[in-house]
């Protein structure tokens, strides 16, 4: 089993950057495929990035792709949204979560995570 908990939300003007974290807890955190979803009032709860256990593999959604990166820490049982050129429309309530390398689903499936946080807030101003 895994707790996640994401830090880093915040206020921030459209241009600027955030770093959002998520610690998890568990012994086998590095054999879950992590995400990082969001959402925005009003609207369903959609895949930004995602990122293999190795780190081999990465998705990211087209509306964030060249602005945000992905990327893990097993050791520390770390995983990082790196976000910038953040646009108003990025505002959304941000999402950790992960999914079991023993599920059949693929990474895009949001039915596939079992595990997720408690979100942190991010807001964009124009």
């Amino acid at each position: 089993q895994v707790q996640l908990v994401e830090s880093g939300g915040g206020l921030v003007q459209a241009g600027g950057s955030l770093r959002l974290s998520c610690a998890a807890s568990g012994r086998t955190f590095s054999s879950y495929v992590m995400g990082w979803f969001r959402q925005a009032p009003g609207k369903e709860r959609v895949l930004v990035a995602g990122i293999s256990w190795s780190g081999g593999s990465i998705y990211y959604a087209d509306s964030v792709k060249g602005r945000f990166t992905i990327s893990r820490d097993n050791a520390k049982k770390l995983v990082y949204l790196q976000m910038n050129s953040l646009k108003p429309e990025d505002t959304a309530v941000y999402y950790c979560a992960a999914q079991p390398m023993s599920t059949m689903r693929t990474m895009t499936d949001i039915k596939g995570y079992d595990y997720w946080g408690q979100g942190t807030q991010v807001t964009v101003s124009s």
